[in-house]
């Protein structure tokens, strides 16, 4: 990031915390201090307001309320909405525990109305305040990779951040690339070994430049080495995270109490979603299909049924797509708001599937893509999840062997921190629309139809 970018980043940043912090001080001071804390009592506001101010920018960093460039306006809307609602429903259970009793709800409803009309306002106006003034990065994208085509494409929505000026192929590290590479600001590596743009990328770090790479495989795995100080010679051992035992009981733990409270408090919307699918056709409320999930142990995954019966005559797999007829009208509902998925909540409870972790996919997906990626086996080293990185960093249409780089970043680095951070995501996305059109669905049915010509 230039020094320009920089400064309107961050005065970006200080204008919407100065309002979101400004509103919950105005009513601290003018409501609830005075009826928790004595006039003399500095220390209860003071302690109040710092702990306001990191819970609601650990919770922006984390939502990336603050990243006003980076997404659309009504996503970044919607994150500054859940990160100071948040922080207001904290400090508010504070001031009940403090008080001994309920305190008045209605000053601070009134505190987020004001909050949030001034992030609508922070959004609409900085988002082109920061397009007009700070111009998009020149870049050289330098690509390993036959089809570029696919992978330019999805820059067609943040225009505004990089300026791809040209595309060169890595051939070109073969010769002098270094007046190629010098006029511009910003450089992306797409599919080009490591061994390739070692040397680029050394130039590229002294040159100050914006350095991006699509990293390999073998890249990935290497974040789950931990660096050991045996001998003066340095090594990295690696740490097989994802067999943990004190993580992995923590983890069950967790899924058993989470999916308990989650059940219990759900039970009212399930009842009633089984009632209308029921009521619909008279057909069944459960859609079951088999699943791979760790260790390739297969499991029948559970859903409301969303289509009409026998969707997939024959056990044939056929993609849903926008617009599918054969989708009912109560699950048109359902899967939008995403309530079909809710039964797996059951398969969490008995053991099959974990809350967070790679997203299962179909015994016939697995056959077919470990035969194209070999590597898309080490995805079954955990248990599939209800969540996912790839769930929160991907898309629906997001190519399989993305979805595998997102899943083993997640097997790497996972602890119970990132799965807090992950279950806190998703209830972003859960509001956040995706399309089901695109590269997954068609390679989907190319996949299966390569298999199914290799059977016959």
């Amino acid at each position: 990031m230039n020094n320009r970018k920089f400064a309107l980043s961050m005065v970006m940043k200080f204008a919407v915390f100065a309002l979101i912090f400004g509103f919950f001080a105005m009513a601290l001071f003018q409501y609830y201090g005075p009826r928790l804390f004595r006039r003399a009592d500095s220390i209860g506001y003071a302690v109040t307001l710092i702990l306001y101010a990191i819970v609601y920018v650990a919770l922006g960093n984390l939502f990336r309320a603050f990243k006003i460039t980076d997404y659309s306006i009504a996503e970044t809307i919607f994150s500054q909405f859940l990160s100071f609602g948040m922080a207001d429903l904290l400090l508010y259970g504070e001031f009940c525990m403090i008080r001994h009793n309920y305190v008045n709800i209605v000053p601070g409803i009134m505190t987020v109305g004001c909050q949030l009309l001034a992030a609508v306002c922070w959004a609409l106006i900085g988002k082109r305040f920061t397009i007009a003034f700070g111009k998009p990065e020149k870049t050289l994208v330098i690509s390993g990779a036959v089809d570029v085509d696919e992978f330019l494409q999805k820059f067609g929505k943040i225009k505004h951040i990089f300026s791809i000026e040209k595309v060169v192929s890595a051939d070109i590290l073969k010769g002098d690339w270094k007046k190629e590479v010098a006029p511009y600001q910003a450089v992306i590596f797409y599919e080009v070994s490591s061994k390739k743009r070692s040397e680029v990328i050394w130039y590229c770090m002294q040159s100050r430049k914006s350095l991006y790479v699509t990293p390999q495989l073998g890249e990935i795995t290497m974040e789950g080495f931990g660096a050991r100080h045996l001998i003066d010679t340095p090594m990295m051992k690696y740490e097989y995270r994802s067999e943990r035992f004190w993580y992995n009981l923590a983890k069950r733990i967790g899924d058993i109490l989470l999916s308990l409270i989650a059940l219990i408090i759900l039970s009212p919307l399930l009842l009633l979603t089984a009632l209308l699918i029921k009521i619909e056709d008279r057909g069944p409320v459960f859609f079951r299909q088999k699943r791979c999930t760790k260790n390739g142990k297969v499991f029948e995954i559970l859903k409301f049924r969303s289509m009409i019966v026998d969707a997939e005559k024959g056990g044939e797999t056929i993609p849903c797509r926008t617009g599918d007829p054969r989708i009912t009208h109560v699950g048109r509902v359902i899967r939008k708001l995403r309530i079909d998925e809710f039964p797996q909540i059951i398969n969490v409870l008995k053991g099959d599937m974990s809350i967070v972790g790679p997203r299962p996919e179909r015994v016939e997906h697995v056959e077919a893509y470990t035969k194209e990626i070999p590597e898309f086996s080490y995805r079954l080293r955990v248990k599939g999840g209800l969540t996912g990185y790839a769930q929160i960093y991907g898309k629906y249409n997001t190519s399989p062997y993305d979805k595998l780089r997102l899943d083993l970043q997640y097997i790497e680095k996972q602890s119970l921190l990132m799965d807090l951070k992950l279950i806190l995501l998703t209830v972003k996305i859960m509001f956040v629309p995706e399309s089901t059109e695109g590269f997954t669905q068609k390679r989907s049915e190319q996949i299966t139809e390569e298999a199914k010509t290799k059977e016959q």
